[in-house]
């Protein structure tokens, strides 16, 4: 009886034993499960400032957008006639630099060529100074007419006021804060008054003893005489004229033949076309200038026939040339 007993003593005090061990086995996955979801959110919670990136990222995307559509809004303002461009060969851009710094493409300068040589071979006539330099230096000083002097005040030239300027002026930063600058009513009166500028002040004497179509010269003596205070100044208006060819024009008023120098391609006029006898048709690349060359009669004449205030013709357009 006693031996019984103490057997299902034994066997409860065994039970008991195996029983407990369960409970300690299950308790510590639960523990550990419970740890590891903590580290987890914790790690999770220490990686919020690294996906703050985002908003940076989505910044720099709206920059970027709003560069694009500044440089998209700037083209269309400036995109060239197609009648004077080929999007093949005139599509590159470059930097003009003097009294400010624009991106211009090859075709808007010679878009400006086109507007302006009829006023700069005129100019050449009466007083002397080669038409490659006055174009020359209307692109530099003006960024093929996009600067902001040429847009507020229509001054191609970067001429100051001076104490002799009674007329409207703008203000503008260039080699000092806000200095007063020449302002005009159409870009012609800045071309007549960049002429009159040169030929009227003793310091530019000097050049209307060089040839009138020695523009390297000319140029390195705009220089010497003080109109820029840039020293690469000759080094840029020789480059404009040798890539544009602007030699070209100074040999049509002189009466000689052009001979082509290194410079790009440029677009090759129409042949003329003669509408009566006593009529010409305008075509691509004709000025007053080169018309009246055409039909031996002054430019003056050609104005007072077809009633013609200044220099602007158009493709297309019917003169009186008898």
């Amino acid at each position: 009886m006693i031996k019984k007993l103490v057997l299902f003593v034994f066997a409860i005090v065994l039970i008991g034993c195996n029983s407990t061990k369960p409970v300690v086995r299950t308790n510590k996955p639960v523990y550990k499960r419970t740890n590891t979801s903590t580290a987890r959110n914790s790690k999770s919670n220490s990686k919020k400032p690294v996906g703050y990136r985002k908003p940076t990222s989505q910044r720099t995307g709206t920059q970027n957008s709003d560069l694009k559509s500044l440089e998209e809004k700037y083209e269309a303002a400036k995109e060239p006639s197609k009648s004077n461009s080929n999007e093949t060969v005139y599509s590159k851009e470059e930097i003009l630099e003097a009294t400010t710094r624009v991106k211009v493409t090859t075709a808007m300068v010679l878009d400006y060529i086109n507007q302006f040589k009829g006023i700069a071979q005129n100019n050449m006539a009466q007083y002397g100074i080669p038409a490659s330099i006055i174009i020359g230096q209307g692109i530099l000083e003006s960024g093929a007419g996009t600067g902001p002097l040429s847009i507020l005040a229509n001054n191609h030239f970067g001429i100051k006021c001076h104490k002799e300027w009674t007329g409207p002026s703008v203000r503008y930063d260039d080699d000092e804060a806000q200095e007063c600058f020449r302002q005009y009513n159409q870009p012609s009166e800045s071309y007549q008054d960049h002429s009159l500028f040169l030929t009227s002040r003793s310091r530019y004497a000097s050049l209307f003893e060089l040839d009138n179509d020695d523009y390297i010269r000319w140029a390195k003596g705009l220089k010497a005489a003080g109109y820029a205070t840039d020293p690469k100044y000759p080094e840029k208006l020789i480059g404009i004229i040798e890539r544009y060819q602007l030699n070209q024009y100074d040999a049509q008023v002189n009466g000689k033949e052009f001979v082509p120098t290194k410079a790009i391609p440029l677009p090759k006029p129409e042949k003329a076309v003669y509408v009566s006898a006593d009529e010409y048709e305008v075509t691509k690349g004709d000025t007053l200038y080169s018309i009246s060359k055409k039909f031996n009669i002054s430019v003056d004449e050609l104005r007072r026939k077809n009633n013609i205030q200044d220099n602007a013709i158009a493709i297309g357009q019917n003169l009186k040339v008898k």
